[in-house]
């Protein structure tokens, strides 16, 4: 009876083993700074908890009022937890640029200066299939990136949490969304494969670098933008509007006696309160109306911002396979 072997697929340890050769710099200097980024976290956080603790210990009030050296106190005690609290942003607002640093890197080191200089040729002549070259230009930052990114969250949110800042942080706010759920290793996977689609159209550095950036960093603003139509909304409607807590605040504006609404500033020209009555009177203004997101709705917009994300990711994960085979075809 003949036998016939199918020759084994060469196994991808070798592709990434070379990449990560060729890039071991960067990927020194990232870990490096992800370490550091964590430790500040624990160092921020603990320092927050000691100055909280040291100022309950005073006997102080927050609000001032007792003396001159509690009203200093006080007044020091503010300030301080107001900079850890920028600080937190600070670091916030910097891991929301990872991705788009993320897909720059790939769309132009990793993948447009390869066909540039037309490195790829010989990797393809060695037992590497396109596509798999691609996959491992993919999988390796695929890999680390989503485990730091998401490591780096979760260290976010725990620092935030046992800092005993009095100033609240709004979940809805753009750099803190984007960095306390599933958002941001979403975005990272979503750049990585535009970065990678775009690598293969330009097929030069820097310009490949540049349109990778602008793409993830355009869809970055674009869901920040409209992030509030994600999910439906909840209405408040009344004579007198008395929001609840910790809710983003979406539209507010006025309903007349047939239902219908009309914008907040309708009657912002009023020069005085009767003027403003008058106004109010004109269009048949009977009360007033605020849609919100309430904290609750903080998991389904980021679960269907994450969907989308990965869809898209998909999508451009897809066509860049399909760009590669027309390119080596």
């Amino acid at each position: 009876m003949n036998t016939t072997l199918t020759p084994a697929r060469p196994p991808l340890r070798g592709p990434v083993q070379v990449l990560v050769r060729q890039h071991r710099w960067t990927l020194r200097i990232t870990g490096a700074l992800a370490l550091l980024t964590v430790l500040g976290l624990i160092a921020l956080a603990l320092r927050s908890s000691h100055v909280a603790a040291a100022f309950e210990a005073s006997g102080c009030s927050a609000n001032g009022g007792t003396g001159r050296a509690c009203d200093q106190n006080a007044r020091d005690y503010w300030d301080s937890m107001n900079a850890y609290q920028r600080v937190f942003h600070y670091i916030a607002s910097l891991l929301v640029a990872v991705p788009v640093f993320a897909g720059a890197y790939v769309a132009g080191p990793m993948i447009g200066r390869e066909l540039e200089s037309g490195a790829h040729r010989m990797s393809w002549t060695q037992s590497v299939s396109p596509a798999r070259w691609l996959s491992a230009r993919l999988a390796t930052p695929a890999v680390l990136l989503v485990a730091a990114t998401a490591v780096l969250a979760v260290c976010l949110h725990t620092a935030w949490n046992l800092s005993d800042t009095p100033y609240p942080s709004e979940w809805y706010r753009p750099e803190v969304f984007a960095t306390t759920g599933t958002a941001l290793p979403a975005y990272v996977l979503f750049a990585l494969c535009t970065g990678a689609l775009t690598g293969l159209l330009v097929r030069r550095t820097l310009p490949a670098l540049a349109l990778s950036a602008a793409v993830t960093g355009s869809a970055a603003v674009a869901f920040a933008a409209f992030r509030a139509l994600l999910w439906p909304r909840a209405t408040g409607v009344g004579q007198t509007l008395r929001p609840l807590e910790n809710i983003w605040w979406v539209e507010t504006g006025h309903v007349t006696s047939d239902g219908s609404r009309l914008p907040d500033d309708v009657c912002a020209g009023a020069a005085s309160a009767a003027d403003r009555n008058a106004c109010m009177a004109d269009h048949d203004i009977t009360r007033h109306y605020l849609d919100y997101h309430p904290a609750s709705h903080f998991w389904p917009l980021q679960l269907v911002e994450t969907g989308i994300l990965l869809t898209l990711a998909a999508l451009a994960l897809a066509l860049a396979f399909r760009v590669l085979r027309r390119l080596h075809g």
